[in-house]
């Protein structure tokens, strides 16, 4: 009986570690998406609370 029971709790223990090892976190490369959409700098500006939309324009970064 002690052998069994242990054969059970070894099995369901490496079946739930096989089960959740094999999940991924889904992390990218780092490759922006093309079809994505630059925002405006004055929304850029609201979102980030600034007073000035100069540093989120593209030709005024420095």
């Amino acid at each position: 009986m002690k052998v069994s029971q242990l054969l059970k709790v070894l099995v369901i223990t490496l079946l739930m570690s096989f089960a959740f090892s094999s999940c991924s976190a889904g992390v990218g490369i780092g490759i922006p998406n093309k079809s994505a959409k630059r925002v405006p700098p004055g929304q850029a500006k609201k979102a980030a609370g600034a007073k000035s939309a100069k540093k989120f324009a593209p030709g005024q970064n420095k």
